[in-house]
């Protein structure tokens, strides 16, 4: 984002008008590392895909350190550095030619093989490469890297859907505080912001309700604490992948019902079943 942008969001208090045609970005957004933010986005990214085969591109956006390729198993030919670059960042016939397919259906850019490689990914890119992307995909998931950094910030000029990830910590619910606050003084996603806490539980010695009042906006899902996570990550093979019975798969599936409004249209046809 550059800083003419961001000065015009501050002072202007919203986003760029986004055309109606365009598909969702859903941007997977923490202030720190290590809070399972690349789990819930591949998570997240293969629920929708298997909702609606070739809906769907995950974009690893954790531009030196990126791990979304591990997390789904996958050996790529091409990174995210090769999309921006030539032919790709300027042709999207060609773009396509550079995604990673998954068994699942999902699309994919993964990150770069080494911090060196992705010298020459600029802000510009990133952000002409998720718009080209929301032209064509119905949803466009993108894993950021922690903070708020150049990268992240383009990204969240092409967002329609800001997703949070913390933990119950105090430095990742303090951090989240002050994403959320930076967020709040340039007039950004004001009502449109969706949190998920992640290893929910009563070991850390907080509650929900400490989260909520630090963060001084409520928690949307709980995501437990799960034996079969660790194991998930490891095989590079998703929980909603696998299907493996578990509190998490659960609520990860409960996440991809929120995009595709798959809950509100089950709870419209028991309305409309009660009332005949």
């Amino acid at each position: 984002m550059s800083t003419t942008v961001l000065a015009a969001t501050a002072a202007g208090g919203s986003q760029p008008h986004m055309p109606m045609s365009r598909g969702r970005v859903i941007s997977v957004l923490s202030p720190k590392g290590g809070v399972g933010k690349t789990t819930v986005a591949t998570n997240l990214a293969v629920g929708l895909a298997r909702e609606e085969p070739g809906s769907t591109v995950l974009v690893d956006l954790d531009v030196q350190f990126g791990d979304v390729a591990s997390a789904l198993n996958l050996t790529p030919q091409h990174s995210l550095a090769d999309t921006v670059q030539g032919s790709a960042g300027c042709d999207t016939m060609v773009l396509k030619t550079f995604l990673t397919q998954h068994e699942t259906g999902l699309h994919v850019i993964c990150g770069v093989d080494s911090p060196a490689a992705a010298d020459g990914v600029t802000a510009d890119d990133v952000s002409r490469l998720l718009s080209t992307l929301a032209a064509e995909f119905r949803y466009v998931v993108v894993d950021t890297a922690p903070g708020l950094l150049e990268h992240t910030l383009a990204a969240l000029d092409e967002t329609t859907d800001p997703l949070f990830v913390t933990t119950m910590d105090v430095p990742g619910v303090r951090g989240l505080r002050k994403e959320l606050q930076t967020l709040d003084d340039l007039g950004m996603f004001v009502g449109s912001r969706y949190i998920a806490l992640n290893l929910a539980g009563q070991r850390s010695g907080m509650s929900v309700a400490d989260v909520e009042a630090t963060i001084g906006t409520g928690v949307d899902l709980q995501l437990p604490r799960s034996k079969a996570t660790p194991v998930s990550v490891n095989l590079g093979i998703p929980l909603l992948q696998s299907g493996v019975r578990d509190p998490m798969t659960k609520k990860l599936r409960a996440l991809v019902d929120h995009y595709t409004g798959r809950r509100d249209r089950r709870l419209r046809g028991r309305h409309i079943g009660v009332r005949r």
